[in-house]
């Protein structure tokens, strides 16, 4: 999943617990909610602890309830029973992510995705971004530098890093230090489907902003490449990625490949 916003965003007004300094963007990282005491993710195998504020759980709410459009009936029915608006935490939003995947197919996943991305957004908000950002470097480094303090509700810490884009090296790369919503999901097809892919997709087509994410299961860390075309699935690593067989609640462990993979 994507967050998106045309207004400046700092450390400050997203209640992070460093404030970065400006002038030092590609190398800095805000630890953002972390309640571990090392101030940094758990290791992998345990779930990392986070202090979300209002703004966090407000992010969370908002995305939950526009995906739960797309929740069966019967199942969003009872599930708006339970809660209200204000009830709603980084589990619940996973939880609705997992009932959004039940009876879709690969494709139909990504595109509830999108529509939901589309509906946060004023009309004509994908012309005004081509305008404002055309695919450029500075354009491509300005977004990394800007993903750092606004997505960490979503993914958890990050760090903007130098990459290389078309044999030119730029500091447009955006390094998840480890996921949140994979390590919260543990779901390999989430990741793909829920996340990776559709947002690749509209920053690449509907903001005309390549990006390419490159998400390692082995610590589950990401990085975010912008600037960079991202490969059809058909040619991307991620598409021969087994179950989290251990911590999947929708894992086959005889399945060479998550059988959320396939079309």
């Amino acid at each position: 999943m994507v967050a998106l916003s045309f207004q400046a965003v700092t450390p400050c007004n997203l209640g992070c617990s460093h404030v970065r300094d400006p002038r030092r963007v590609p190398h800095s990282v805000v630890w953002c909610g972390i309640a571990e005491p090392s101030g940094k993710p758990a290791p992998v195998g345990q779930k990392t602890k986070y202090n979300d504020g209002l703004l966090e759980k407000a992010f969370m709410m908002l995305f939950a309830r526009k995906m739960e459009k797309f929740v069966s009936p019967t199942s969003k029915k009872d599930e708006e029973k339970k809660k209200g608006w204000f009830d709603y935490d980084y589990d619940s939003f996973v939880d609705v992510s997992k009932r959004v995947m039940q009876g879709r197919s690969r494709t139909q996943q990504q595109e509830v995705v999108r529509e939901v991305l589309l509906s946060m957004l004023p009309p004509g908000a994908p012309a005004q971004f081509r305008k404002l950002f055309p695919p450029t470097k500075w354009a491509a480094e300005f977004n990394a530098a800007l993903t750092v303090p606004f997505f960490h509700w979503l993914v958890g810490p990050s760090e903007v890093i130098e990459v290389e884009v078309n044999g030119v090296k730029q500091m447009s790369g955006v390094r998840i230090k480890k996921c949140r919503y994979l390590e919260n999901s543990g779901c390999v097809g989430m990741c793909v489907n829920m996340c990776k892919m559709p947002t690749q997709d509209f920053f690449t087509n509907e903001f005309g902003l390549p990006l390419t994410m490159l998400p390692n299961f082995e610590d589950m860390s990401c990085d975010m490449v912008y600037g960079q075309v991202p490969p059809p699935l058909e040619e991307d690593p991620v598409s021969k990625q087994p179950c989290f067989a251990e911590i999947c609640s929708m894992a086959n462990p005889n399945a060479s490949v998550c059988p959320k993979l396939q079309a």
